[in-house]
């Protein structure tokens, strides 16, 4: 059985920020990842679909990328809505997030037709700044490790009247 991902914090982003390829829900074309706390650590569950193979039997590279990229914004910005007194869901507006830096490393090949989980673990280096660890697993196998470090999206994102 496939767990499933409830009150992610992307499903309370603004409209005008809900639009990432990657995780932005009112992006019909995207890949709608959804990021919650699950005990210590974050968590991101995606089944790849048929157009996101690589050869076949193998999940595309650039997919795994997106999710750890994501998945690291979506998880620093479920850590600083915790640290400003909130909670996903409790109606404030979580911050945003951008990618100041994404590193990924290819453990194993990933296998397609089984969900993906991304498990995050958060360390703050700056009131901006968060650096997010991610692993990629396929059923139990590590297939991925990833870095983000996630910077507060700056007021120049934002959309001007």
């Amino acid at each position: 059985m496939v767990e499933k991902v409830k009150n992610a914090i992307q499903d309370h982003y603004p409209e005008d920020f809900a639009w990432c390829y990657g995780c932005g829900r009112l992006n019909e074309a995207g890949h709608h990842f959804r990021t919650v706390w699950q005990g210590e650590n974050t968590l991101t569950i995606y089944t790849p679909k048929p157009e996101h193979m690589a050869l076949p039997g193998f999940v595309y590279g650039g997919l795994i990328a997106s999710l750890i990229d994501c998945h690291g914004t979506g998880s620093a910005a479920i850590a600083l809505h915790q640290k400003n007194g909130h909670e996903v869901g409790d109606g404030s507006e979580p911050p945003r997030f951008v990618t100041a830096s994404l590193k990924v490393d290819f453990v194993k090949p990933t296998p397609h037709g089984v969900p993906l989980k991304a498990i995050g673990t958060i360390q703050e280096i700056h009131p901006k700044k968060w650096k997010v660890d991610t692993e990629v697993y396929a059923e139990d196998t590590l297939c991925a490790r990833g870095e983000v470090i996630a910077v507060v999206m700056p007021n120049t994102f934002m959309k001007k009247d």
